[in-house]
């Protein structure tokens, strides 16, 4: 029984990673439209915005929004599962003289690539809501090691139901139980045709 559960979460897994692949081979997916969102604008642009730091974007695609948050004073690391993408956020970075970190990687294992952190801000445009749900702990238990007392999480994810599969979204209910030692400060609905939302995430100022 544990064998076909573990073969079938590894189909899974290559599903989504050929998904992701196809759809930056055949052009641009939808969710990477080359301006940053106007959340992660209000974020960073605010009159009590946070002091830059350091910052680890999960899923970041063409590096739009790695580039913007660098030329806002932004040490950015980014990753990303498909090598194109990356590809083209590295050039992407170049070509804007933005000083960006940017590696292939899974979200879920941060521990294979080189992002030890402490990280003072993640952001996250509908990566976590793709991933498949036996990886979705190992994605936020990532994200608490390396957060610094006090860190933020901007995620932006599709409702349950956006998609025709059974498991793809999220919702603050599970954001909830599974970030120990988060507190979610805030959920704020998208302007999708299919149910979207924008959450933001604080780690307790006296994180260990």
């Amino acid at each position: 029984m544990s064998t076909t559960r573990t073969a079938a979460e590894l189909d899974q897994e290559a599903s989504v990673r050929r998904v992701l692949e196809d759809f930056y081979r055949d052009g641009r997916p939808p969710w990477d439209s080359g301006i940053t969102p106007p959340e992660l604008v209000a974020l960073i642009e605010a009159p009590d915005a946070p002091a830059p730091g350091r910052v680890l974007e999960l899923g970041c695609g063409t590096g739009t929004n790695a580039v913007y948050l660098a030329r806002h004073g932004w040490q950015v690391t980014a990753v990303d599962l498909v090598e194109r993408a990356v590809r083209r956020a590295r050039e992407k970075a170049d070509a804007a003289g933005a000083d960006v970190t940017v590696l292939c990687a899974d979200a879920t294992r941060l521990d294979e690539v080189g992002v030890p952190g402490p990280y003072d801000l993640f952001f996250d445009l509908s990566c976590y809501c793709g991933i498949p749900p036996h990886r979705r702990d190992a994605y936020a238990a990532g994200l608490t090691e390396r957060a610094a007392p006090g860190a933020r999480l901007l995620l932006f994810g599709y409702g349950p139901g956006a998609f025709d599969d059974t498991w793809s979204g999220v919702t603050a209910d599970e954001l909830t139980a599974r970030f120990s030692g988060w507190r979610l400060t805030d959920v704020t609905p998208g302007t999708n045709p299919v149910p979207t939302f924008w959450f933001t995430l604080r780690r307790a100022t006296d994180a260990a």
